[in-house]
């Protein structure tokens, strides 16, 4: 089922209830980071509905008060078998609450607990628009819209039209960057993400998925508003910062951020939503597509440096082989 039918179905099922009033959107890792753009979204254009961003396990133990019948619970895994998320599935379907889960294996134990199942593209060649950063957005859209309206909705569906061929150019504009930056990054011991609004989510997943999970560098994504109220105190010359330069309301935060990493540090790689692209879509909408840009520009650089450092993206110590 379409997602704009799924919430179609949603709105219809809870008007006599009062409608809906939360969303909540809950995962772990990579799928964490992915929400962010739906949970920026719904804070800055929603006026009633209220939402809410939840790692796994802490939704599990530590629930909202306000969880309950005019909520809607969206949850994502991978492969569908992360025992954390599949139990807030779960805790939701106990609860009578709308599960949404989002997954690329669709027969897998999260799918038992949902209601609707929404399946996105992954790997090579994959469709952005069709992705699991932009199937949660769109859930977030098709809620506000449904409910109290969206003056930018058609803009909004057409910047979706275009994301898939900005990616796939901005991917190839900077394919020789990625291999100087593997060259000059393949033996440090740290690198920080740095980035605002919607797309902070990106340089998250970027820190604790590639960088720490991935490549075994230390690494901390940092909030470019947050910068100058303790983290610009590591700068120096030799530390290496990657940052995301975001098209949109949030850009000033990184300018400035990025003013000083040119004046302190010698080691930054910039990722410029403008240059590469963004901002042929309208800027009332262009916010929300920071993330899925350089979400996935990030994975040439990982595949150079993953080589240079001969250290493959598959590589585990823990992951999948101890128990924990």
């Amino acid at each position: 089922m379409e997602i704009k039918k799924i919430i179609e179905e949603i709105v219809a099922n809870k008007q006599e209830a009062g409608g809906i009033k939360q969303v909540y959107y809950v995962a772990c890792g990579g799928s964490y980071g992915a929400f962010y753009p739906a949970k920026t979204f719904l804070e800055k254009e929603a006026k009633e509905v209220k939402v809410g961003l939840y790692t796994s396990n802490e939704f599990v133990h530590n629930t909202p008060r306000a969880f309950g019948e005019n909520s809607v619970l969206v949850v994502a895994s991978h492969k569908g078998n992360t025992p954390e998320t599949v139990k807030a599935a779960e805790l939701g379907k106990t609860a009578g609450v709308p599960v949404i889960a989002l997954t690329w294996v669709e027969d897998s134990p999260i799918t038992e607990q949902a209601d609707y199942v929404v399946k996105y593209t992954f790997g090579d060649g994959k469709d952005i628009a069709r992705e699991k950063t932009m199937k949660a957005l769109m859930t977030a859209v098709e809620v506000l819209n449904q409910t109290e309206g969206y003056e930018h909705y058609k803009k909004f569906l057409d910047g979706v039209g275009k994301i898939d061929r900005i990616v796939k150019n901005a991917c190839k504009h900077v394919e020789k960057r990625a291999l100087a930056f593997a060259k000059n990054h393949k033996d440090d011991s740290v690198i920080y993400t740095m980035a605002s609004g919607a797309g902070y989510g990106a340089a998250y997943m970027q820190s604790i998925c590639i960088f720490m999970e991935m490549q075994w560098i230390n690494s901390s994504s940092i909030h470019s508003g947050e910068y100058f109220h303790g983290p610009f105190e590591i700068t120096d010359a030799e530390i290496p910062f990657v940052i995301q330069v975001s098209e949109g309301s949030t850009r000033p935060l990184d300018e400035r951020a990025l003013k000083f990493l040119n004046r302190y540090t010698q080691r930054v790689e910039v990722l410029d939503a403008k240059d590469l692209g963004l901002s042929t879509i309208d800027s009332s909408v262009v916010d929300y597509f920071n993330h899925s840009l350089f979400n996935n520009v990030y994975p040439v650089y990982n595949q150079a440096l993953a080589v240079e450092r001969a250290h493959p993206l598959t590589t585990r110590r823990y992951m999948w082989k101890v128990e924990y």
